[in-house]
């Protein structure tokens, strides 16, 4: 890669951008497109949707936070569609404050980090253009121009909607430069950027003795006041605070609920009325999409002051809880990894599984659906069928708990011990185990967990333990059976013959001898107790099989083994129990012949070629799996 020619594209493309004209040039622009006159909110939602939405199940996916923001679909389509949409529209939803509540290391942070990026990119683009008055320190909508009189006129003409006033800067410069001639004044192409201030803003607390507001809202200039005279005169002021510079754009206020009161006080006409109070001048007009973020117990010590309460009216509170998807949570660990230095230690397959299954269990609230357990329902929640439960036992269980997710190990948490147990010197890979050891040895460390929590916690550890070892056993005696698949297509092909024949009470032909025998009721059996059905309600559930069957032939669908989720997991269960004791033997003899090492080298190239393990990491799985075999 040429970094110098990449620079040299990337500087000649924003030259390209770049774009100066008169306004009278800019009107032209805006009657070809009248989108450049956008708000702010109106510019994010864009920007969102601009990524692609994909229609699932009834609900919207949003591309944009696709490959950063894992296991949130609901809180964030929630988020886009009662919120950004609906501002995007000019909704009296655009004149709040959009505050994101939820627990530590919960995606908070990221989703505003995201949305500042996204406008960044976006602003770049033909669609998500931004022009304003050359000068202006907010980065003004040119369309301010226009005398209030005029107004409506251009409004009809132009299909656009002006709102607000020019900043005191711009007022004077068109007065003093221009001779009030606003046809001249000049316009140019601005790109958002947090590091140039233009358009993003943030705002972060600090010692409210030394926090001055003039960090949000700009500043007396003292080395020019000799100069013109007056405090009040524009060209005698800094307009250089976080609310001038985020103007139609994206202002972030972080742990916005630790401000000082008198902070907080500037935000009331900024979201009602879309201006603000700065210095001896007149309220000022922004357009910008203010968003906040904290956690639960900081928002619930704000609510309860009464003095807050014309503040939290104009707030939109959207909680972004933790992850409750097993998966989810397994690609969230997964990038983390990635973004650091150890790259290059292998973690063996299923290690981040098991730290996601302790974490999403400490998440978890008992339903009180009756024989549902915490692990049945971490397991629905991550998409797998549950015997005994719909898709109804599902929803009612996630609309059971309000405030479900909002408690329990955060991923920062999870992340550091991985890395613990990355760190170690001379380490080539690490499993499971070394995972789970490492958040166990972690929690003794842990500043706000509880006895009692912490005795709940040892027993997720052990928990997800016990679904590894099933995870493990199952990886290996998969990588025993030669053609996997194809062992078990035969079988389950051979199992629907023989229910087919039982239940239309028909014969089943010998595929050797052509001779016509009764279906095997031994070899249905096997299979069907593999998942626990009894001797009463075999005949229904071969029955479903069919009915399955005739469904799918009728969509013109293909029916195979892992079209039913039980009858794959049952046909699974008899090829490894056909094998278990091969699987023993071959992975606990310490001194294997030749034909057990044979056996044992193809199962390594098996499980490396397929499943993602090193030659190392695969040989200590076999000795792990032996172990667990022979107890």
């Amino acid at each position: 890669m040429n970094i110098f020619k990449k620079i040299a594209d990337y500087r000649t493309e924003t030259e390209r951008l770049a774009w100066t004209g008169t306004f009278a040039e800019y009107l032209e622009k805006l009657r070809d497109n009248p989108r450049l006159a956008m708000t702010a909110h109106a510019r994010v939602y864009e920007m969102i949707a601009s990524h692609g939405i994909v229609e699932e199940n009834g609900h919207r996916k949003y591309q944009f936070f696709e490959k950063e923001i894992f296991g949130l679909n609901h809180p964030i389509e929630k988020l886009v569609e009662e919120y950004f949409h609906s501002a995007a529209r000019r909704l009296d939803v655009r004149k709040r404050i959009l505050l994101l509540m939820g627990p530590v290391s919960g995606g908070k942070s990221t989703i505003v980090t995201m949305l500042k990026r996204g406008l960044e990119r976006y602003s770049r683009t033909d669609e998500g253009a931004v022009f304003a008055i050359k000068g202006c320190p907010m980065h003004e909508e040119p369309l301010h121009l226009i005398p209030l009189e005029l107004r409506p006129d251009v409004e009809r003409e132009f299909g656009v909607k002006i709102e607000g006033n020019l900043c005191p800067s711009c007022q004077i410069r068109v007065r003093e430069e221009y001779g009030g001639r606003i046809e001249d004044v000049l316009v140019e192409r601005v790109l958002i950027s947090e590091d140039t201030r233009t358009g993003i803003g943030t705002f972060s607390p600090s010692d409210p003795k030394s926090q001055d507001i003039a960090d949000l809202t700009g500043s007396i200039d003292f080395s020019t006041i000799t100069e013109f005279g007056s405090e009040s005169d524009p060209r005698a002021y800094r307009f250089d605070g976080e609310l001038n510079k985020a103007n139609r754009g994206l202002m972030e206020f972080q742990e916005m609920l630790k401000c000082d009161e008198k902070f907080l006080w500037n935000l009331l006409s900024l979201t009602q009325e879309g201006n603000f109070k700065a210095g001896r001048f007149a309220l000022i007009s922004a357009d910008e999409l203010i968003v906040a973020h904290t956690n639960e117990s900081e928002y619930k010590s704000f609510i309860a002051n009464k003095k807050n309460e014309a503040l939290q009216s104009r707030m939109i509170v959207m909680p972004i809880p933790y992850n409750l998807k097993v998966s989810e949570e397994e690609k969230i660990y997964g990038k983390l990894i990635q973004q650091s230095d150890m790259k290059h230690v292998h973690i063996a397959p299923h290690s981040l599984r098991a730290a996601a299954i302790f974490s999403i269990l400490t998440r978890l609230k008992e339903s009180k659906k009756q024989g549902m357990d915490l692990v049945k329902k971490m397991r629905m929640y991550d998409g797998q069928e549950v015997e005994g439960y719909k898709d109804a036992d599902l929803k009612e269980m996630q609309n059971e708990f309000l405030e479900e997710g909002m408690t329990g190990i955060d991923p920062r948490y999870v992340i550091n011990r991985i890395s613990s147990a990355l760190i170690r010197h001379d380490l080539e890979f690490i499993n499971a185990l070394d995972v789970l050891r490492a958040l166990k040895d972690g929690l003794d460390q842990h500043p706000s967990i509880t006895k009692d929590e912490r005795e709940r916690y040892l027993n997720f550890i052990s928990i997800a333990r016990k679904e590894y070892d099933e995870l493990a056993k199952k990886e290996v005696q998969k990588a025993f059976v030669y053609s996997f698949d194809e062992s078990a297509k035969t079988l389950f092909n051979n199992y629907l013959d023989n229910i087919e024949a039982y239940c239309n009470w028909g014969k089943i032909k010998d595929p050797l001898t052509g001779e016509e025998m009764d279906p095997d009721e031994r070899l249905m059996r096997s299979i069907e107790e593999q998942i626990g059905i009894s001797e009463n309600a075999k005949k229904a559930f071969r029955e479903e099989i069919l009915i399955r069957m005739s469904t799918y032939s009728r969509k013109g669908r293909r029916f195979d083994y892992s079209s039913h989720e039980r009858l794959r997991e049952a046909i699974e269960k008899k090829l490894f129990t056909d094998l278990k004791d091969i699987v023993k033997i071959t992975t606990s003899t310490k001194t294997p012949d030749e034909n057990q090492l044979k056996r044992i080298n193809e199962v390594i190239k098996r499980l490396v070629e397929e499943h993602g393990y090193t030659t190392a990491s695969a040989n200590e799985l076999l000795r792990y799996v032996g172990s667990l075999l022979n107890r």
